[in-house]
């Protein structure tokens, strides 16, 4: 479980990294603008995005979210409330290109959701 969640917090930021790299863009940004919500730097920032991805991760598991429809409009939601509702208030999320910002989430999402198993057993029995 801790694996797949810190496989889904790495792979989930390609998006922004590839259009930082071919933008020429620093790769650090978007991990200083989330330490900004926590006193800032990028020691800041890889704790608040940890403590966030926990945070969702938990509440898709919790969800029952599943497959890569499921976890994209998951992303969808979460990058609305992260990036447009509690980012808005903060002028280096704000800064942030928007479309590499949405797909780290989306992805985000389907990566959590994809790799939920389709059906939980307990007790021998499947549950329902």
């Amino acid at each position: 479980m801790v694996r797949r969640f810190l496989l889904a917090v790495v792979l989930s930021g390609v998006p922004s990294t590839v259009h930082a790299l071919v933008a020429g863009d620093d790769l650090l940004r978007a991990t200083r603008a989330a330490g900004s919500l926590a006193g800032g730097g990028v020691r800041s920032g890889v704790v608040v995005h940890l403590a966030v991805s926990a945070f969702w991760a938990f509440v898709l598991t919790r969800l029952r979210v599943r497959g890569v429809v499921g976890g994209a409009a998951a992303g969808l939601v979460i990058a609305a409330l992260d990036l447009e509702v509690i980012g808005r208030h903060n002028t280096q999320i704000r800064a942030l290109p928007r479309v590499p910002q949405w797909l780290d989430h989306v992805a985000f999402g389907v990566l959590v959701a994809a790799r939920l198993p389709r059906s939980t057993r307990v007790d021998g029995r499947e549950a329902g």
